[in-house]
């Protein structure tokens, strides 16, 4: 499988979700979540005009390009012009929320002044391997790609012209495909449909489905039937429903006045909020609430160790965001369903986890995760109020705080004996002292020890529970006694961590000589997540003045030229010289915090200002093009944008 860095769009809906370069593309296709499973190798469609070899419509000398969202969809359009043959085609890509397929329609004019004669061709391999080979078949005027555990059909209502399920590599060059064969060992395969003669002026138009299917939820009985009622779908009418589908759903949660359209900057601000709703739905789980963290940009980890996954601290940023723009339901799923599905038996979360719950690979664990949940569930309960969800979560969350206590008796070097939990959480990590835990992560990643970051989530995740027990104290005043007397434990001995937590970051997580903050124990590198200890988790008070000299050494170390921000001083992930989206709007929000409002506002300008031409943000931003340079439409990013406006 060749690297894939960019998806320039991303459509999707229920079980769907597809990327595409900016050329029309087609780079993955997930089903039936949108982490798992990507089908595609690679998609490739082409034309034969006339006498002329392939001509690729995502890749040829003579193509110009244009493309563009249907405004507040997630219907994708992609202008394609063959000056050559002065050909114009236009391919219209979208998910039917009715159907659960993905349509391409391609609209063909000639613009020539002499008869082109088309054959349109498809080129199509799906990722294969030992335990789960992929095979072909021509049947019905289908193609079957199919594996053990899944099946892509691709069809039209146009017969098939011309098929090769062997070898096409050797031929499609030409244009010119043909196979004798009706079933093939091949993983990649391609069928030709014959649209004759277009005369000059004329358009001719052509429907293809792609409808995945796991193996074991649909019989070929089912199959078939499906097949027969798509092609007897009105397809511009669909077409015309799922635009109608999207265009309500970003109505119904903006949130916010939107600007008025009269500049560019206006135009770009208002695109990236309408595109990050639409974007939410495609990235979340509609089962679970799990959120990847974005769709998945390097299968082959030559960059990194994947995206596509959901961290429960990058969700937790995320529902936040999602119950700004009134997706409170989806944070109510995640809260209820994927954290309480997903959190181990001593309480805490590991690293990452596939969106319908089973965990992903990871290579240690962060503790900011598990605080994040508890203090994400209560930032739900301060949006909706409900008292319900706050009961449904409150063993969950209590749970979690007793792992974070252990936590930081191993960080204070406290020890109790008597602490039976704590002793077979030991037991389950047998590490050679068990009186210690794993050594934590940070927020990136990158390096283990003890972070001022997480410190200050546990400090929230302390607070937001005792908040939790404050709504239901006179519940149990009343009726459940032995509770309050339990309650009472815990908030002392959380009380009493908290205050450690500050005497620990006063004598190790400060520098009396510049009187900043520091990101570990280890060094002295500026890091923007120190800004994490103010916003989100108030653990300080914006104004003071240790923040304010941290904020100064931050603009001085991790400001670039172009006036985004850097993640931490001496990064080297993809050379560490590019602004991050995340960095950038961390600023923002501080510097709204103080009521610094214009500060606030030259980052939230650098944001809009590098967007992609659909308003999706990427995770990185490249100084000298000002356009995302890795991992775009990261979710996390377009939350921090929705949680600043």
């Amino acid at each position: 499988m060749k690297n894939k860095y960019f998806n320039d769009a991303i459509i999707g809906g229920k079980d769907i979700t597809a990327s595409y370069t900016n050329h029309g593309e087609l780079l993955r296709l997930m089903y039936n979540t949108p982490d798992f499973r990507q089908f595609l190798d690679f998609f490739h469609t082409g034309v034969k005009v006339n006498d002329s070899c392939i001509i690729y419509l995502h890749d040829d000398q003579n193509n110009r390009y244009n493309q563009y969202y249907t405004e507040d969809t997630n219907v994708l359009n992609t202008e394609i012009e063959n000056t050559y043959f002065n050909l114009e085609i236009k391919q219209i890509d979208f998910v039917s929320m009715k159907n659960n397929v993905l349509i391409k329609r391609y609209i063909l004019k000639n613009n020539n002044i002499i008869d082109l004669n088309v054959n349109f061709l498809m080129h199509s391999k799906l990722l294969s391997n030992s335990n789960n080979m992929v095979g072909s078949k021509i049947e019905n005027n289908v193609l079957l790609q199919y594996s053990h555990n899944s099946t892509m059909c691709m069809f039209s209502k146009n017969n098939i012209n011309a098929h090769q399920l062997n070898g096409t590599d050797n031929n499609i060059g030409s244009g010119i495909i043909h196979d004798k064969d009706y079933i093939g060992m091949s993983s990649d395969s391609s069928i030709n449909y014959e649209l004759g003669v277009i005369k000059p002026g004329e358009t001719k138009e052509l429907d293809i489905y792609l409808y995945v299917f796991e193996n074991d939820k649909v019989s070929v009985e089912e199959m078939w039937k499906k097949v027969e009622n798509l092609r007897k779908l009105d397809v511009a009418a669909d077409q015309v429903a799922t635009q109608r589908y999207w265009k309500k759903y970003v109505k119904d949660h903006i949130n916010i006045e939107l600007k008025e359209e009269t500049s560019e900057y206006n135009k770009k601000f208002n695109k990236i909020y309408k595109r990050s709703i639409l974007l939410f739905p495609l990235l979340t789980n509609k089962d679970t609430g799990g959120v990847a963290a974005a769709v998945e940009v390097d299968e082959n980890l030559t960059q990194c160790g994947r995206y596509g996954y959901c961290w429960p601290r990058d969700a937790v940023f995320i529902t936040r965001a999602f119950d700004k723009v009134k997706m409170e339901k989806e944070t109510e799923k995640f809260y209820k369903i994927f954290c309480k599905n997903t959190q181990s038996k001593n309480g805490m979360w590991e690293q990452r986890f596939y969106t319908d719950g089973r965990l992903a690979p990871c290579w240690g664990y962060q503790i900011d995760e598990t605080a994040g949940v508890v203090f994400g569930a209560y930032e739900h309960y301060k949006i909706t109020g409900d008292k319900k969800f706050l009961k449904d979560v409150l063993k969950m969350c209590e749970n979690a705080v007793k792992f974070l206590c252990i936590y930081m008796d191993n960080i204070l070097g406290l020890h109790d004996d008597s602490d039976i939990v704590k002793n077979e959480i030991e037991k389950t990590y047998h590490t050679e002292d068990r009186n210690k835990l794993p050594v934590s992560y940070d927020l990136w990643e990158m390096n283990e020890g003890v972070h001022l970051y997480s410190l200050a989530s546990i400090y929230a995740a302390f607070n937001c529970i005792m908040k939790m027990y404050d709504v239901f104290k006179p519940e149990y005043e009343e009726k459940n006694r032995l509770k309050l007397e339990s309650v009472n434990k815990l908030e002392k001995k959380m009380n009493f961590y908290k205050k450690e937590i500050e005497k620990y970051i006063d004598e190790n997580l400060y520098n009396e000589n510049t009187k900043t903050l520091k990101r570990n124990t280890k060094d002295e590198l500026v890091d923007i997540s120190l800004i994490g200890a103010v916003v989100p988790f108030e653990m300080y008070n914006p104004k003071e003045k240790r923040v304010q000299n941290t904020i100064e050494k931050i603009n001085m170390t991790l400001r670039t030229y172009t006036g985004g921000y850097l993640r931490f001083e001496g990064d080297h992930y993809r050379e560490g010289n590019s602004p991050w989206s995340i960095s950038t709007l961390w600023m923002a929000m501080y510097y709204k915090e103080i009521g610094e409002n214009k500060k606030a506002q030259e980052c939230i300008d650098f944001i809009v200002n590098s967007c992609n031409e659909h308003g999706l943000l990427g995770e990185q931003i490249d100084n000298q093009t000002m356009k995302p340079n890795w991992v775009i439409g990261l979710a996390w990013a377009h939350a921090m944008f929705i949680l600043e406006n």
